[in-house]
């Protein structure tokens, strides 16, 4: 079901490997664009996306970069510049998420977190605006719901992504003179390859999740690849410095 909408792009998806990430390169390369599928450390994950794409008749080159770290991000631009000369598109996916109760939280945590999720997300995006064209672009923050409705213990986890939404309607106030578009994504519960690993799956928690879900279920990483090519699309093109809840109405 490829369309053309995003024919000539080239987007960056950072975190993209696995999960949401990769879901959503896939879907951004089936409309039309060439994407550089970053990842920090499953070299193996983020081949396999890339050859998903390239066998489907795209295009893709993988890069690997910890975007917490600026020298990284440096070289994740220069890297997509070589391969396709511009960029049009970021999405920031890169993220954590550590659960812990209060009395569990340590600096430690709060700053693996903030550092990634927050901070890293601001100077990706400050390093993608140097290369983004006169016409301007699309900026795709992945946020979450418990970045508008806050979590029980994920309160550093809550934050991160409460400042992600603060940053976007921010960003998109600053950027719009430049015709950047910025937009929050923020995904209900999906079953990632994450969410199995923490063991959520099959668990009450989950249970509960999908009984609180109108539409029955928890999210697949496709319902929002599909939400991320309109996002980044013209279609979305008088939409900017919004949060955009995709949780299946699960708030």
């Amino acid at each position: 079901m490829s369309s053309n909408k995003l024919a000539g792009k080239v987007a960056v998806v950072t975190g993209a490997s696995k999960g949401i990430g990769a879901s959503i390169a896939e879907r951004l390369a089936e409309a039309g664009a060439s994407v550089v599928v970053n990842y920090a450390s499953s070299k193996a994950g983020a081949d396999k996306v890339v050859g998903k794409i390239i066998k489907a008749g795209g295009k893709a080159v993988a890069v690997q970069g910890d975007v917490s770290k600026q020298a990284d991000i440096n070289r994740l631009f220069d890297e997509t510049k070589k391969a396709f000369g511009k960029v049009d598109i970021l999405v920031n996916n890169a993220g954590i998420y550590e659960f812990a109760p209060l009395e569990n939280v340590t600096a430690e945590h709060f700053h693996k977190q903030f550092d990634l999720n927050v901070l890293g997300l601001i100077l990706t995006t400050q390093k993608a605006v140097e290369h983004f064209p006169a016409d301007g672009g699309a900026v795709i923050n992945i946020s979450s719901v418990a970045g508008v409705h806050p979590v029980a213990t994920a309160s550093v986890y809550s934050a991160t992504k409460g400042a992600v939404d603060a940053v976007s309607k921010a960003l998109a106030k600053e950027l719009g003179p430049k015709k950047i578009r910025v937009n929050s994504l923020n995904p209900g519960m999906i079953e990632t390859e994450g969410v199995h690993s923490a063991g959520f799956i099959g668990t009450d928690f989950h249970k509960m999740i999908a009984a609180q879900t109108p539409l029955g279920r928890i999210g697949q990483p496709d319902d929002i690849g599909k939400v991320a090519v309109f996002l980044a699309s013209d279609e979305a093109g008088w939409i900017t410095g919004q949060t955009l809840l995709v949780s299946g109405g699960q708030y």
